[in-house]
């Protein structure tokens, strides 16, 4: 699961929120959410239809941006584990005018493949490894001409009771208090050590296998791809900066030469890892998809905005999970953000479509997409059963998916030769 930073209040849908919200946008805004309302309103009853003219009214200005994408993830989502069920989602990804899917390859200590690395998918392993779902996503994307880009969710975290955590102690980074444990998505998660030659080889070795197996375009990372400020008091790291500096690790975690230090040694991991693909002649096109800038830097020690400059990454999906329409657009216009524009590098924006119980709202995803790409930036929402699926909330997957048809409407083919 991605690790949402919501900001502000999740958006009300009511007379008056929605008139404070969505008359500076447009009638067709209107239009739409006045439908939502009307769902809401009355939460036993369907949804209603779509209508053209509702549809035809959404805020689009000119063809899409060169990216429309889509994270798809097996937590929770069945899609994984059936051929019919995989060709399906590529079919109705691909008429509503996406272009791009990013499958999840490496997800909570597992893989979706045999690995020589790590240990198989629980449910896949029963389902049958034949049904190879990455690689079968792979083939039938590419049939439509959509791009696929593996993510590596998990990034360097770990369960706490997966079995490279007990098998190898000293490659975990720790707190201060020697406590190697991290809450994530409600679970215990330990952090791999970035600076940790077997680890680098461990990671690097996966993503290597991954690439190998089938075609793909490239690879993404996340915000999991990090090294968190409060970790690197194990007994290695702290011999490690010693060794190099002949000091001790400072107590304070936010020490900046301390954090820069740390820093340093995650944008290695970066190097390393583009230094072995290009040996391997594998697709070296790095995606990165990090939280707003100062929040990555700070707390996830990620300088991305180094790395793009550096061409350590080739394309940026910056995470903008914002309930708020004021806090999404403000993240929008973070300096980092313009700068990458500035310097050629592609930019996405990631849109949470819906998640659990958190379905966010047609005319909200609307009007994000319209901000989104008044500032040239492609939308990857996050995830396959937030767009009409498992999560479409009490709008329904019918209505939901034919707004999302109106809303890429240029066809598959024209994207793909945008994206050339």
């Amino acid at each position: 699961m991605k690790a949402f930073a919501f900001q502000g209040k999740r958006p009300g849908i009511g007379p008056q929120t929605g008139r404070r919200l969505f008359t500076p946008f447009g009638a067709g805004l209107a239009a739409i959410l006045s439908l939502a309302i009307a769902q809401r309103a009355n939460a036993e009853a369907a949804p209603p239809p779509a209508s053209t003219a509702n549809l035809s009214q959404l805020p689009i200005n000119g063809p899409p941006p060169r990216t429309l994408g889509v994270w798809i993830t097996n937590s929770p989502s069945p899609v994984y584990y059936s051929h019919a069920r995989i060709r399906q989602a590529v079919e109705e990804l691909q008429a509503a005018g996406f272009n791009a899917i990013y499958p999840n390859v490496w997800s909570r200590g597992t893989t979706f493949h045999r690995s020589q690395f790590v240990p198989v998918e629980p449910h896949l392993a029963a389902a049958g490894l034949e049904l190879d779902p990455i690689c079968t996503l792979s083939a039938e994307a590419r049939k439509r001409g959509m791009k696929v880009i593996p993510w590596f969710e998990y990034g360097l975290m770990e369960p706490a009771t997966a079995a490279v955590v007990q098998d190898h102690p000293e490659w975990v980074l720790a707190k201060a208090n020697g406590n190697t444990i991290m809450r994530m998505h409600g679970k215990e998660m330990v952090w791999l050590n970035p600076a940790h030659p077997e680890v680098r080889e461990r990671f690097i070795g996966l993503v290597v296998e991954v690439l190998k197996r089938c075609r793909m375009h490239g690879l993404q990372l996340d915000d999991h791809f990090a090294w968190p400020v409060e970790l690197g008091y194990d007994p290695y790291t702290v011999a490690l900066y010693r060794q190099e500096t002949g000091v001790e690790p400072p107590r304070d975690h936010t020490n900046r030469i301390w954090m820069t230090w740390r820093r340093r040694k995650l944008t290695g991991l970066l190097r390393e890892l583009r230094e072995r693909l290009g040996r391997e002649a594998l697709p070296k096109r790095i995606s990165l998809s990090p939280g707003p800038f100062r929040f990555a830097y700070n707390h996830w020690l990620q300088d991305w905005e180094l790395w793009a400059v550096g061409e350590l990454i080739e394309d940026l999906v910056v995470q903008n999970y914002a309930y708020s329409l004021k806090g999404f657009a403000k993240d929008l216009d973070q300096p980092a953000l313009r700068k990458a524009r500035q310097w050629g590098m592609p930019v996405q924006i990631g849109v949470l479509a819906g998640f659990g119980k958190r379905t966010t709202p047609m005319p909200v995803l609307a009007e994000k997409m319209r901000l989104s790409h008044e500032r040239g930036y492609g939308v990857i929402f996050f995830y396959w059963e937030g767009l009409w699926g498992a999560h479409s909330g009490r709008e329904g997957a019918t209505f939901r998916r034919k707004v999302f048809q109106q809303l890429g409407t240029t066809p598959g083919e024209s994207i793909l030769e945008q994206s050339k």
